[in-house]
């Protein structure tokens, strides 16, 4: 396993540790039929399902034979309404659990340097957009995080 597959891993395991979050997945999955697609985002007969991605990487070397890497992820989730209007509410707080969870551990286990994005300076899950979809045919709450992390090697 690369150093990136056992960020991906840590990421993975810190926000499935999280009560409520459903289902994670350490991918985005394609599947062109709604319904099977839904499938993977239920858990406990509830759609509520999160998928991670790194979406770019980004290398400085500052000194010879010192590289640091970064690396920015997303993490997008799903959650059907309730129906009763408590649904936003909880998808807040899960949004909130998932950002104090992993800031909990700024080296996810030593891994990475730190999670600090080195033009904005933001730390840690910065949610970007949170908004109704319709995903597989639901009404769901969705949200867009991005994290950036620090590889030296």
């Amino acid at each position: 396993m690369t150093l990136l597959a056992d960020v991906r891993q840590a990421l993975l395991e810190r926000i499935s540790a999280v009560p409520g979050v459903g289902v994670v997945h350490d991918h985005e999955p394609y599947i062109r039929q709604d319904a099977k697609l839904k499938e993977l985002y239920v858990a406990d007969g509830r759609l509520c399902g999160w998928h991670l991605r790194r979406i770019a990487s980004r290398t400085l070397s500052p000194s010879v034979g010192r590289h640091i890497d970064w690396h920015r992820w997303v993490l997008r989730g799903f959650m059907a309404f309730s129906g009763d209007g408590t649904s936003e509410k909880e998808f807040d707080g899960l949004i909130d659990a998932i950002r104090l969870d992993i800031a909990g551990d700024e080296t996810l286990g030593g891994l990475i340097a730190g999670m600090t994005d080195p033009e904005t300076f933001e730390y840690g899950l910065q949610l970007e957009d949170a908004q109704p979809v319709l995903f597989c045919g639901v009404l769901c709450h969705s949200a867009k995080l991005t994290l950036m992390t620090e590889i030296i090697r």
